[in-house]
């Protein structure tokens, strides 16, 4: 990607001024410069190299997506890549991976705080009555959103309007800010029941963090993959057997569950964050999409079948880092760039992170997790 183009800030000429500075940071031999990164960045000074590996080709057969595909994986941890090239592998010799977005949506969940509990309860029946101006108001600040589902949470002398999006191919955390300010506005103007504060998000949605109530609900992309490996197959590529992978992620949850886990699994925030970073995610979101469910059991024919659920999987194809030079062309890589393709990653990347539960499921269950990283991550 970008071959033969290199950053350097080395070069740069001494310089009081600090917007002059970065005015000579025409880097990547000047197809880039402050202008590229407007609306991403700010105090622009430079770029942080990260290396990016390709795994795979995974093997994909579904709704959204169907063929092989090369992974774009951007990471500084030895072992990371190969580990999911090896679990690719597994579920292409076994004729793909089968995964689908079962459902689509995004919270922005605004607080309004009262004196007490029955100005809160009286409030919940006005806006339970307001429902299709409030849908109206919140449409109206964007093209692409609708506003799905309106939900009222009253604790004490607050109430929680949980405001529930569909954003199209955008990830829209920004996009359900700007809807829900508008929903604000309207409600401060319009009320009966007079808030004392109003504040845009009440930290009930999810944003950045995992939450064990999120996991029965949907936060960006509920999405499900799942691949049967035959017995041949798990001892030849992933060195084991069915029933040990199986025994060590019954341990495995167990531990996790112990220990408060949101959901059962192994590495997953590996995986996403690699492409996350190579395609142009926010990466803080891997806090709540690294929360999933990890299924493994051995078939009545001794085969492997393993699933994945990821209920929070918050990505897009357009908008936010997506257009920026290099993950755009990591997108494009694997046909996931522009409109009507955001699905397409979402089931790309959880079934990519399914093959590195796989991977690493196998490598602790026989005791190759230690060789492997002192071989390639040293």
């Amino acid at each position: 990607m970008n071959q033969g183009i290199e950053p350097s800030l080395t070069s740069l000429p001494e310089s009081s001024n600090d917007n002059e500075k970065i005015s000579y940071l025409t880097i990547l031999n000047g197809q880039l410069n402050q202008k590229t990164f407007q609306g991403h960045i700010e105090n622009f000074a430079g770029l942080c190299m990260l290396p990016v590996g390709l795994a795979g080709p995974l093997c994909i057969r579904g709704d959204h997506a169907n063929g092989n595909f090369r992974i774009p994986m951007a990471t500084t941890e030895g072992a990371l890549v190969a580990s999911y090239n090896r679990g690719l592998r597994a579920g292409r010799k076994s004729g793909g991976f089968w995964a689908k977005v079962i459902e689509e949506t995004v919270q922005r969940c605004p607080l309004f705080k009262f004196h007490n509990a029955q100005e809160g309860f009286l409030f919940t029946q006005w806006i339970d009555s307001q429902q299709d101006t409030i849908k109206l108001v919140a449409e109206s600040s964007s093209r692409y959103a609708i506003l799905k589902n309106i939900r009222t949470i009253l604790e004490g002398n607050e109430v929680i309007v949980c405001l529930e999006y569909q954003t199209g191919d955008a990830s829209g955390q920004n996009m359900v800010t700007l809807c829900s300010q508008k929903v604000c506005d309207f409600i401060r103007d319009y009320t009966p029941h007079s808030p004392q504060a109003i504040y845009i998000e009440g930290n009930a949605s999810g944003d950045k963090k995992a939450g064990i109530r999120s996991l029965g609900r949907t936060r960006g992309k509920r999405v499900i993959a799942e691949v049967t490996i035959p017995k041949k197959i798990v001892n030849t590529i992933l060195k084991t057997t069915p029933q040990r992978l199986v025994n060590f992620w019954q341990s495995s949850t167990m531990s996790q569950i112990k220990t408060g886990s949101a959901g059962n699994q192994g590495h997953i925030a590996n995986g996403l964050a690699a492409i996350f970073l190579a395609t142009g995610q926010d990466v803080a979101c891997i806090s709540e999409a690294a929360a999933g469910f990890n299924r493994a059991e051995v078939t009545a024919q001794g085969e492997l079948y393993a699933s994945l659920t990821l209920p929070n999987l918050i990505i897009g194809s357009v908008g936010g880092g997506t257009g920026l030079p290099t993950q755009r062309e990591c997108l494009e890589m694997m046909d996931c760039y522009g409109t009507g393709k955001a699905n397409k990653l979402a089931v790309i990347m959880t079934a990519v992170a399914l093959a590195g539960e796989l991977s690493i499921g196998a490598a602790i269950a026989e005791g190759h997790f230690t060789r492997a990283h002192q071989k390639l991550g040293r």
